[in-house]
């Protein structure tokens, strides 16, 4: 029997068409979804060097990784991947969802809150000069790099609970991201995007997350106006170097030094009364390295913008300054890896709110206000 020339093109067509989706879909062979994905992007790439001239002498250098050059065009691709909740399974939960602007990108609670409502384990941290940071992130500096910390929260069950093999798949398919990395990276096909683009992209946009013209910066490095007082006292009890049995205060500047108001470093700062080394119920950095003797040790964040990033601690423990100030003040609990300047002082009121007035120095309304770091696509 002779076949009509007609229907048998089309079932060769429809064969043909349905093998090239199964070599291009060899996860999934029923759907087509990377077959526009070898289609050219239609985007020019000319990309736009970033620089950081503009920081003050008395910062140092940024951390800079070879392989991942700051473009615009690559900042403006992070800025919308943080905001933007198609990362999380179902699309609920961005990188902004636990760090808002004007809280100095924290997110105001003792433990932040993840997809369908589940609670993490600790606090968010402030997203603030990330990028002069030498020794890892997270609390327990887990992520060697920016690039590192930014794969883990998408597949946290605790937080986007997302496959990236599945985030791929959505930045391919998105009318609008394939061009945006094009322009980044310089890619040709759709089917190039992956989450090593993807997290080079965010953690480019959280390298600008600079904070640098706070009233105390205005003070003490443009010379523009005086200290109180009050915010006087305060610098001056904060800056004391040597804890001496004559002094009040041990001073706070062996763990918030430098610039940055952090030496990026992790400490047991004596807030944990537990039997031993190995009874933390949090094991922070000694969870890492696996050395028992950093166990209960977290990184010392920054100060900078420290009124705006209540509670405080790894846990979120403390509701207030003043919290703060008095743990301090007891002194610990002599478990054996607390930081020596970890000991019993007195501070009378008027010393404590001095203290307070000088870390509200630190406050930068121009980084909490500032558009280039806010949610692109609105609230």
């Amino acid at each position: 029997m002779k076949i009509p020339a007609l229907p048998l093109f089309l079932a060769l067509l429809t064969l043909t068409l349905f093998s090239a989706c199964q070599e291009d879909n060899t996860g999934d062979p029923t759907v087509c979804d990377n077959c526009p994905q070898e289609e050219p992007i239609l985007a020019d790439y000319d990309p736009t060097d970033y620089s950081f001239d503009y920081l003050p002498d008395h910062f140092p250098n940024p951390i800079l990784p070879p392989d991942n050059p700051m473009t615009e065009e690559g900042i403006a691709l992070g800025r919308m991947l943080f905001y933007d909740p198609i990362l999380s399974r179902d699309s609920t939960i961005s990188c902004g969802s636990c760090h808002f602007q004007e809280l100095s990108f924290t997110d105001g609670v003792a433990v932040s809150t993840g997809i369908d409502g589940q609670l993490g384990v600790r606090s968010s941290m402030p997203l603030v000069n990330l990028a002069f940071n030498p020794r890892g992130f997270f609390w327990d500096g887990r992520s060697a790099t920016l690039e590192e910390q930014a794969l883990v929260p998408i597949e946290d069950h605790r937080e986007m609970d997302e496959s990236w093999d599945v985030v791929e798949e959505k930045l391919r398919n998105h009318p609008d991201y394939p061009a945006k990395f094009r322009e980044a990276f310089g890619i040709e096909y759709a089917s190039e995007i992956d989450r090593d683009l993807a997290v080079k992209a965010i953690a480019q946009f959280e390298r600008t997350m600079v904070s640098y013209q706070s009233r105390f910066d205005q003070v003490v490095w443009a010379q523009q106006g005086w200290p109180t007082e009050e915010e006087q006292m305060g610098r001056d009890l904060f800056f004391v170097e040597q804890a001496l049995p004559t002094q009040e205060h041990p001073g706070c500047s062996h763990c918030h030094g430098s610039a940055l108001f952090t030496e990026n470093n992790f400490f047991n700062n004596g807030i944990s009364d537990v039997e031993d080394l190995e009874s933390f119920p949090d094991k922070g950095f000694g969870e890492v390295t696996g050395n028992i003797y950093d166990n209960g040790k977290f990184r010392a964040p920054t100060l900078r913008n420290i009124a705006l990033t209540a509670p405080y601690m790894h846990d979120g423990r403390f509701a207030t300054l003043e919290e703060v100030l008095d743990s301090y003040a007891a002194g610990g609990h002599g478990i054996a890896n607390e930081d020596p300047n970890i000991q019993p002082f007195a501070l009378s009121d008027e010393q404590k709110q001095a203290m307070i007035a000088f870390l509200n120095m630190l406050t930068d309304t121009s980084f909490v206000n500032n558009p280039a770091f806010s949610n692109p696509f609105g609230e």
